[in-house]
């Protein structure tokens, strides 16, 4: 299995992070490779917050795991 970083975007320095981070994380989860990541992933995508100094606020990782025909796939799909 391989563990790539699917999609990231910021959230800026707000009070609650997680509830600013809710709609691109629904947004993602109903585009093309969000649906195709929920439907074909062994394990589901996971996202992950982590601090950015830099900008002040936080960046949001959403994870996959693929298996090696699933990587290539993805890179050809959606890279």
């Amino acid at each position: 299995m391989k563990t790539i970083v699917a999609h990231f975007f910021t959230v800026g320095d707000v009070e609650d992070p997680d509830i600013y981070a809710a709609e691109p994380l629904w947004e993602w989860q109903n585009s093309e490779a969000g649906k195709w990541a929920m439907e074909n992933c062994a394990e589901t995508p996971s996202w992950h917050r982590v601090m950015d100094p830099a900008k002040f606020g936080y960046t949001y990782q959403i994870k996959i795991d693929l298996t090696p025909e699933q990587y290539t796939y993805w890179k050809l799909k959606f890279e």
